[in-house]
C-alpha cells in the first residue's frame, strides 16, 4: 500500500509499513531529526508537528492515517531566513535551556497563535507539552512576545487580524 502525503510542502509516496509512526518516518527516512523523540506514548511533547495545519504528537500518529494530509515540521516553520513569530521570540527570551523539547514546544505555541490571536495564561495552559528544565516562564512569555510580533507583521503586511481597522468594520 503507498500512502501519499505532503511533508514540508514536498510530496510523498511511502511504500513502507502502514503502522510506522510518523516521527520514525521524519527522522530514519526524510532526515528530518528537528522533530525528537521523547516519550513515544504522546504525554511529552517532543514530537510536536503539525498535520494539516495543527499541532500533533508524531510518536503515535501513523503513517496510514496521512494519506492525502500536508505535515509540517520545525524545519520548515520559519519562512526561508525569516524567523516565525515564536522562534524570534523563543531567542528574545533565551527560553531554551537544554534545548530537547524546543521543537515541539514551538510547534505547539505556533498551534495555539494561530487560533488564538491574544492568549492569557489560561490558553497558554492548554498547551500540554513538557519541558524537563521547567522554563514555563519564559515559554510563556515568549508565546505572548510572538503574539504580539505576529499581530504586527500582520498589520505591516495588511493581512486579517489588521488592529487599524474601525469598530463596525465589515470584512
Amino acid at each position: 500500500m503507498t500512502i501519499k502525503f505532503e511533508v514540508n510542502g514536498r510530496p510523498v509516496e511511502f511504500d513502507g509499513a502502514s503502522d510506522m509512526p510518523l516521527l520514525w518516518y521524519l527522522r530514519d527516512h526524510a532526515g528530518l531529526t528537528g522533530t525528537k523523540f521523547g516519550c513515544g506514548i504522546a504525554a511529552c511533547g517532543a514530537c510536536t508537528v503539525h498535520v494539516d495545519g495543527k499541532a500533533q504528537r508524531s510518536c503515535v500518529t501513523v503513517l496510514a492515517s496521512l494519506e492525502g494530509r500536508t505535515i509540517r515540521t520545525i524545519e520548515h516553520l520559519a519562512n526561508g531566513e525569516e524567523l516565525h513569530a515564536v522562534q524570534q521570540a523563543w531567542l528574545e527570551h533565551d527560553v531554551p535551556q537544554c534545548g530537547y523539547c524546543q521543537a515541539g514546544q514551538i510547534m505547539a505555541a505556533a498551534d495555539l497563535l494561530e487560533r488564538v490571536e491574544n492568549p492569557d495564561d489560561d490558553d497558554i495552559a492548554t498547551i500540554t507539552n513538557i519541558c524537563r528544565c521547567g522554563t514555563y516562564p519564559r515559554i510563556r512569555a515568549a508565546i505572548k512576545t510572538a503574539a504580539k510580533l505576529k499581530q504586527t507583521s500582520q498589520r505591516e503586511k495588511g493581512k486579517p487580524g489588521d488592529q487599524s481597522a474601525t469598530p463596525g468594520d465589515v470584512s
